[in-house]
């Protein structure tokens, strides 16, 4: 009866202590890293903040046109405060992974190792974005202009139509990048894409027909116009 006790119960509860005992020593390491990140965090911040005041970043980002452009995406707070709250998060990120990494836990190590692994695809994916969206403000804002200052009518639905197609390219390659449905989202993109263009180009097509008819039958009219006779005189 002893025998079975002690190997049905007393035996997993020694186990159970034993690595509870070596387990302490890690996850105290881990929650040290973590405070420590925590206090460096918020320094960094707090200096950030100070620096930013005294060079007066939010003027500069306000004349450059962050700032609208911060609002434009749903952020009200400040650029200095979104970009001190940014690099906070940033530091606390790093870490939170060392605090992680230093419990030693295999299938944790594991998911960290490809986590960083993975990340400069997420950052590509971030920067493409990015770029995607400011290059399609940039050039649907002087597609506006230019098409109001024409006359051209629903200048707005042709603003709209140019920030969303660069906005979807710019999505397709960052969703390429991460791997996510690379087939699948190539093909709905081009499906999309080719029919947005052929879209625009029956519209204008259509639009223009009439433009187009006149220069053929003008152009028609020239190359069937007859030629002068050809004087047959000839000088001795």
């Amino acid at each position: 009866m002893n025998g079975f006790f002690d190997k049905v119960v007393a035996e997993p509860f020694r186990d159970l202590f034993h690595r509870m005992v070596e387990f302490l020593p890690n996850l105290l390491s881990a929650l040290i890293v973590l405070g420590v990140g925590l206090i460096i965090a918020w320094a960094v911040k707090a200096l950030l903040q100070k620096a930013m005041q005294i060079f007066n970043v939010d003027n500069v980002c306000k004349r450059v046109g962050l700032t609208d452009l911060f609002q434009k995406g749903g952020l009200k707070d400040s650029p200095s405060r979104i970009i001190c709250n940014g690099i906070y998060s940033l530091v606390l990120l790093v870490f939170v992974i060392m605090s992680l990494y230093s419990l030693r836990i295999n299938a944790i190590q594991n998911l960290i190792e490809r986590f960083f692994l993975y990340l400069p695809n997420v950052i590509v994916a971030i920067i493409l974005i990015v770029i995607g969206y400011l290059l399609g403000n940039f050039i649907g804002r002087a597609v506006l202009i230019t098409a109001v200052n024409r006359g051209i009518k629903h200048s707005g639905m042709l603003y709209t139509g140019i920030r969303t197609a660069i906005m979807l390219l710019a999505v397709t390659m960052a969703l390429e990048q991460l791997g996510i449905g690379k087939d699948t989202v190539i093909i709905a993109f081009s499906v999309v894409f080719g029919g947005v263009v052929f879209a625009l180009s029956l519209a204008f097509g259509l639009a223009g027909k009439d433009m187009a008819k006149e220069f053929l039958e003008r152009t028609l009219k020239h190359s069937e116009k007859p030629k002068e006779p050809e004087d047959e005189l000839r000088h001795l």
